[in-house]
C-alpha cells in the first residue's frame, strides 16, 4: 500500500522579473513593480509517495530533510534567484517555473510527485511533473450575507433542512476564495498566465459584484439558487472558465472557504489524485 508523504522547507530570497533583450520601458510595461528586485518568504512542500516499509515509514524524513537542504534550500536561501540556477537564467523565477525546476532538481534523490511553492498566503504554484505544464493559485476575500432557503418551502420546512441558516434576515460571511488555473509554462517569461490580468479578472467577475451584498437579493443568480458554498463555487466557476481561457489557460479549481470549519472544491474537469 502506497501513501504520501509531505516534507515542508522554507527560504527566503530575491528575484525580479527582468528580460535583457527588451528594453526598460517595455520591461516596465510587461513585468510593472516586479521589474524591481523584491524578495519574498517562501515556503515549500515537496510531496513525496512510495510503499510503508517495515519500521513503518516511507522515507526516514531525516534524510528527506538533509536531501532537500543540500539540493535546494542551502543554496537558494538568501540569494537573487536570478543569478543562482542556470535555469532561472533561462527562463524568469516565477513561483510556477520554481515549482518545476525543484521538481526536477530533486526527482533523482527523492519519490517526488508534487512540488508546491508559496510565495505568500495568496499565490502559491504546484507541479507534478507534467512536462511544461503547472498549476497557479490566487487567493482573495469578499464580504457577503446569504439566507439558506427554498421559496418553495414554509420557514419551518426550510428550517429542517438548513437550521439557523435559513432564518429570514440571513447571516454574514468573510469568504475566501481560491481559484486554480493550469497551462503551460513559457521558456522565458517563466509564467503560465499574466498574473496582474489573472487577479483583475477574479475582482472584475467575482470580488467586486459579490463583496457587501446580500446573495439572494443582489446577484441575480441567487434569486432562483440557494447560495450554498458550494453553489456560490460552481457560480465562480462558471463565471470565470471562459474568461481565464481567453488568457491563455485554463481553470482548473475553485476553492471557496466560507468559515474555518466549512469549505468547497469545485472542478472544471474530472480530478484524479495522487493516491
Amino acid at each position: 500500500m502506497s501513501c504520501l508523504i509531505v516534507r515542508r522547507a522554507r527560504f527566503s530570497a530575491a528575484h525580479r522579473y527582468w528580460l535583457p533583450e527588451l528594453s526598460a520601458e517595455e520591461n516596465l510595461q510587461r513585468f510593472g513593480p516586479t521589474t524591481r528586485i523584491h524578495g519574498h518568504n517562501y515556503t515549500l512542500l515537496v510531496s513525496m509517495l512510495g510503499p510503508v516499509d517495515q519500521y513503518g515509514m516511507v522515507l526516514n524524513l531525516s534524510d528527506v530533510k538533509h536531501v532537500i537542504k543540500r539540493e535546494v534550500t542551502t543554496q537558494l536561501d538568501l540569494n537573487t534567484l536570478n543569478e543562482v540556477w542556470p535555469e532561472f537564467q533561462a527562463t524568469l523565477p516565477t513561483t510556477e517555473h520554481m515549482a518545476r525546476v525543484i521538481f526536477d532538481r530533486l526527482k533523482p534523490h527523492l519519490p517526488v510527485v508534487r512540488i508546491q511553492v508559496f510565495e505568500s498566503d495568496e499565490l502559491w504554484a504546484e507541479y507534478q511533473g507534467e512536462a511544461m505544464q503547472a498549476y497557479l493559485t490566487v487567493g482573495d476575500h469578499f464580504a457577503a450575507a446569504h439566507r439558506l432557503a427554498l421559496d418553495s418551502l414554509s420557514f419551518e420546512e426550510n428550517s429542517e433542512i438548513y437550521g439557523l441558516c435559513a432564518r429570514e434576515n440571513g447571516h454574514g460571511h468573510n469568504y475566501h476564495v481560491e481559484i486554480t488555473v493550469k497551462g503551460d509554462v513559457d521558456p522565458r517569461t517563466g509564467m503560465l498566465i499574466d498574473l496582474v490580468q489573472l487577479q483583475q479578472v477574479l475582482k472584475d467577475k467575482v470580488l467586486l459584484p459579490f463583496d457587501h451584498t446580500f446573495l439572494n437579493k443582489d446577484v441575480p443568480y441567487f434569486a432562483a439558487v440557494v447560495p450554498t458554498a458550494e453553489n456560490i463555487a460552481l457560480h465562480i466557476r462558471d463565471l470565470l472558465e471562459e474568461p481565464i481561457s481567453s488568457l491563455g489557460a485554463r481553470l482548473h479549481k475553485v476553492r471557496l472557504i466560507e468559515s474555518p470549519n466549512n469549505s468547497a472544491e469545485v472542478y472544471t474537469e474530472s480530478y484524479a489524485p495522487l493516491l
